[in-house]
């Protein structure tokens, strides 16, 4: 086995805390989907202090991509949400966004955030879908993306969010192939978790969505959608990142792309 991969049939149930502690000393770097089952998975946004009440305000007024799970205080690295983590080591792979620009992925962040002073960053967990997808396995909705191990496909809409401030631009959605007859099901499970995306935002043709071709997601793997299937849409916390690419944001830090932060949170304790 090489350095950050996993092998997901070792860990059925490895704990929230173990799998941060993989990441923190790179043992593990892939998506975290189907891991630490029934704990809630987070997306990371870390924004210079000077634009963290504009990111707050546009977390609140668009919920559905950004329902937030946890805001630190400026300079904070230990999640309230998970006692003893550190998010500048604790996720699989961080993305480092200049002046709308992806620069580079890295696998943690502490000379950049000592770099920015002793309070000179803010950092935002919202919720992710990850967070639900055990209890759609457990309604007898299976996942293509986890059975193939493979990253969500991921992919940017023409939803427009409600800007604030300095942010504004489109929703991002992730896509999970489901069958007719269980859409409905799915539709009732993931309802029940609003402060993880909750319900799915569109089912079935993807070009409503301003999707060009679903082979080609802009984030994550492309997976086959059989025949009595249809695609079925959720919004997605990578939905900031397509926002400070869009709103040409100086600076700010994000995960990678299916690369969460997995807290001590149990996803039960989210239902409505």
């Amino acid at each position: 086995m090489q350095p950050g991969d996993i092998n997901v049939k070792s860990y059925p149930r490895i704990s929230a805390r173990k799998l941060r502690g993989l990441c923190r000393t790179g043992e593990f770097s892939g998506p975290t989907s189907g891991l630490a089952s029934g704990h809630v998975q987070a997306n990371l946004m870390i924004v210079p202090r000077e634009y963290a009440f504009d990111f707050l305000l546009f977390c609140q007024r668009n919920p559905k991509p950004c329902p937030l799970v946890e805001v630190l205080e400026a300079g904070l690295f230990e999640a309230q949400c998970a006692p003893g983590s550190d998010i500048r080591t604790d996720l699989g792979a961080y993305r480092i966004y200049e002046h709308g620009q992806l620069t580079k992925e890295v696998s943690e962040i502490r000379h950049i955030w000592d770099a920015c002073g002793p309070d000179g960053l803010v950092s935002f967990l919202l919720g992710c879908s990850f967070s639900f997808e055990t209890a759609l396995v457990e309604a007898g909705i299976p996942l293509r993306h986890i059975q193939q191990k493979k990253n969500v496909a991921m992919y940017r809409t023409s939803i427009p969010c409600v800007p604030a401030g300095r942010f504004s631009g489109n929703m991002v959605v992730s896509m999970r192939p489901v069958k007719s007859r269980d859409i409905a099901r799915a539709v009732e499970v993931s309802a029940r978790y609003p402060r993880v995306h909750g319900a799915p935002v569109h089912i079935g043709n993807s070009s409503a969505l301003g999707i060009r071709d679903l082979a080609l997601p802009d984030y994550g793997d492309a997976v086959d959608i059989a025949d009595d299937e249809l695609p079925v849409f959720w919004a997605c916390g990578v939905t900031p990142q397509y926002v400070a690419e869009l709103s040409k944001l100086p600076f700010c830090i994000s995960h990678a792309p299916g690369k969460m932060f997995v807290t001590d949170l149990l996803t039960d304790d989210m239902c409505n």
